[in-house]
């Protein structure tokens, strides 16, 4: 494979005996068969599929963004994108709260950084113990498609740092898609989320850094 290509379930990526079938793929014979729609690249002759759309999927240790969408005695539950709604024990605050004070920390409806630290039969376990976390306030939220979120933030944050620092905005990615926009002004907010929604256009197509560094110069304002 020269470049990715968007591929689709049964169709064949590569063949040859020296590929191995990697995330979503299948070995049958020396063909390589991909079991997802999505992005098809290979790497050390590993070939794997990056999906582009579908549900997000929790796992462990993902930071999320969410919205409270209910409130008990002992915490929050919170709409992070997922079928169930996870929840914010109050334990996993980091200072104390009265049982009766919750609102004073976060109400209905406000938006909160998080990290899953567990997923089990009753549900998402959510906590805001860790830097980074915690109710957000002001800026802009977007929402993309959670499978497209690895290009946003590059190889080793390299995209979302490009972003940050032609826009002027802090930017925090969850990995369920919604992402916090945050700049001294309104117009940086905005040039920080053009930028995100040419990447999302633009996922599939290789050299996307340097395509994002030309948009970048064709778009000071």
């Amino acid at each position: 494979m020269s470049e990715r290509k968007i591929v689709i379930p049964g169709e064949v990526i590569v063949s040859g005996s020296e590929y191995l079938p990697g995330e979503w793929t299948e070995k049958k014979g020396e063909e390589i068969i991909a079991n997802r729609f999505g992005l098809a690249e290979e790497q050390d002759r590993l070939v794997k599929i990056i999906p582009i759309s579908g549900a997000y999927q929790p796992r462990r240790g993902n930071v999320v963004i969410g919205e409270v969408v209910n409130m008990l005695s002992n915490g929050w539950f919170l709409d992070i994108d997922t079928p169930e709604n996870a929840f914010l024990s109050l334990s996993e605050v980091p200072r104390y709260v009265n049982r009766g004070e919750l609102n004073e920390v976060m109400d209905m409806h406000e938006i909160v950084v998080a990290k899953i630290f567990n997923i089990g039969k009753r549900g998402i376990d959510m906590t805001i113990r860790g830097h980074g976390l915690g109710k957000i306030e002001g800026g802009m939220i977007i929402k993309v498609n959670s499978n497209k979120v690895p290009r946003i933030i590059g190889k080793e944050g390299s995209m979302i740092n490009l972003i940050k620092e032609n826009t002027n905005c802090n930017i925090t990615v969850g990995q369920n898609g919604i992402i916090w926009i945050k700049g001294d002004k309104v117009e940086d907010e905005l040039h920080a989320k053009r930028a995100i929604e040419f990447i999302t256009e633009n996922f599939f197509k290789e050299g996307l850094t340097e395509k994002v560094k030309e948009w970048f110069g064709g778009n000071k304002e």
